[in-house]
């Protein structure tokens, strides 16, 4: 038995789209990005009160990285995953987890953007700052998909893809692909696949509506 606890448009779909690629049974419980995750029910299974938490045959596991290795490992080992002994195991493993260094950036540019209601709140430096750095994780994709590979450990789609993935998904709403083109290529390539479609918001979510113009404009 496998529940997501799922926000739309927050790092839970990363584990939501890895849920589709593995092609397994699950349900979703869906929340607001509001305060019902700072409730005791909530709490419990994730005691930051963030998304995502998955509940996994009576275990209750959050953080993306360590859900994404779990699933794998159970799932996939040999397909999205890649285990201990394997040659590409700590690319993989970089990989897998260089989706968090992406989306902290994301998230201050989040909450400048969307969580932050007035201008005066804003930091017009902060949000620069931000989206230029999200640009130089860009810089280290684009580096290693130079060398025409289809995916980021070579011709086959893991779940470093998908991490990746949504992580670049969430920051091409403040920082633009432009001078990326490997990079672009790569991402217009994963975002075709159906499980990734599956894991888009349906009615909406935080970024349904438009923004300051992405960096740089």
């Amino acid at each position: 038995m496998i529940t997501l606890h799922h926000c739309p448009q927050t790092r839970s779909m990363r584990s939501l789209w890895l849920l589709h690629e593995l092609g397994v049974d699950f349900t979703v419980k869906t929340y607001p990005f509001d305060r019902s995750l700072r409730e005791a029910g909530f709490l419990a299974l994730s005691p930051a009160g963030r998304v995502p938490a998955l509940e996994l045959d009576g275990e209750v596991l959050f953080e993306t990285g360590a859900i994404t290795q779990v699933l794998c490992e159970r799932f996939s080992p040999e397909g999205l995953g890649r285990m201990p002994g394997h040659g590409e195991r700590a690319a993989w493993l970089v990989w897998v987890h260089f989706a968090e260094t992406i989306s902290q950036h994301v998230a201050a540019l989040t909450q400048q953007h969307v969580m932050l209601y007035e201008d005066a709140m804003r930091s017009p430096v902060v949000m620069k700052l931000e989206a230029a750095r999200v640009g130089k994780c860009y810089d280290a994709l684009e580096v290693l998909l130079q060398d025409g590979r289809a995916c980021l450990l070579g011709d086959a789609f893991t779940a470093a893809d998908v991490s990746v993935g949504q992580a670049v998904y969430m920051a091409r709403h403040f920082t633009r692909l432009d001078g990326h083109g490997a990079l672009a290529d790569w991402y217009e390539r994963i975002a075709g696949r159906p499980a990734f479609r599956a894991s888009l918001p349906e009615g909406g979510g935080l970024y349904d509506r438009d923004f300051y113009a992405p960096w740089p404009s």
